[in-house]
């Protein structure tokens, strides 16, 4: 089951982070981009199972649809909203591999070597550390207002010499960091982290304003990778060991 679970995770991360574009999410109301999403979670999903034909691939990805359905009609586009949307699809996937646990055993990869769920639960952990943790924070920091940094006409944060989507990248790097320090059990690498951050951030931080609105985004990027890594980890522990090749004698 946890072998399921993992190639199940990796296909909602796929289908939702990787596959979707901007111009789907705007859309998601309309019939024809529900669709077309439900073709992608179909297929991302049969994948990652290896499964083709089996029907509760295709109520998996049914159900995913109907979730973006009623957020998009009902939900507004806030962090309570993000967050209750992402449960949902998690609860989905884990009731799928409560009711179907040999879902991945029968399909293609059942008799594939132990690291294939092992890479795809890494794979997944890392672009939903990093990707969905990005919208996290954005919807978050909406709570408190316009950035107090400026704003170029594009909607780009900037601050004097600020690279544009600097913010953006820094948010990646530094989830995607943490979530390999973790995995590699290097937790102490986080508060050199924390250090480094904070000294290249001390200049733009002068102002009272601006230093909060780095602190609360800060505390949110790192507390959603350090979360997401943590369940990433607890999962790996539960599939089946990887078979290390010992020398012969």
């Amino acid at each position: 089951m946890t072998s399921l679970l993992a190639a199940l995770f990796l296909a909602h991360v796929l289908a939702d982070y990787v596959f979707q574009s901007a111009w789907m999410v705007a859309q998601k109301s309309k019939s024809e981009t529900l669709f077309l999403h439900f073709l992608i979670v179909l297929g991302a999903a049969m994948v990652a199972t290896g499964q083709l034909a089996d029907p509760w691939i295709y109520l998996l990805a049914l159900a995913h649809v109907i979730i973006d359905w009623v957020k998009a009609r009902f939900a507004d586009d806030g962090i309570a909203a993000y967050l209750a949307d992402q449960g949902a699809h998690l609860a989905t996937i884990g009731a799928l591999a409560l009711i179907a646990p040999d879902l991945y055993a029968t399909g293609l990869w059942g008799t594939a070597p132990a690291w294939v769920a092992h890479a795809m639960l890494l794979a997944a952990g890392l672009i939903y550390t990093t990707r969905a943790g990005g919208f996290a924070v954005g919807k978050l920091m909406q709570r408190f207002g316009d950035s107090p940094f400026t704003t170029t006409p594009t909607g780009t944060a900037q601050d004097g010499e600020s690279l544009q989507n600097g913010g953006f990248w820094i948010g990646v790097l530094e989830r995607g960091l943490i979530f390999l320090m973790l995995i590699g059990h290097m937790p102490a690498g986080i508060g050199f982290l924390v250090a480094a951050k904070s000294v290249l951030r001390f200049e733009a931080t002068q102002d009272t304003k601006k230093a909060e609105w780095v602190i609360i985004g800060t505390l949110a990027s790192f507390g959603w990778a350090i979360a997401i890594t943590i369940g990433v980890i607890a999962l790996r522990d539960a599939l089946p060991p990887l078979e290390i090749m010992r020398p012969t004698p």
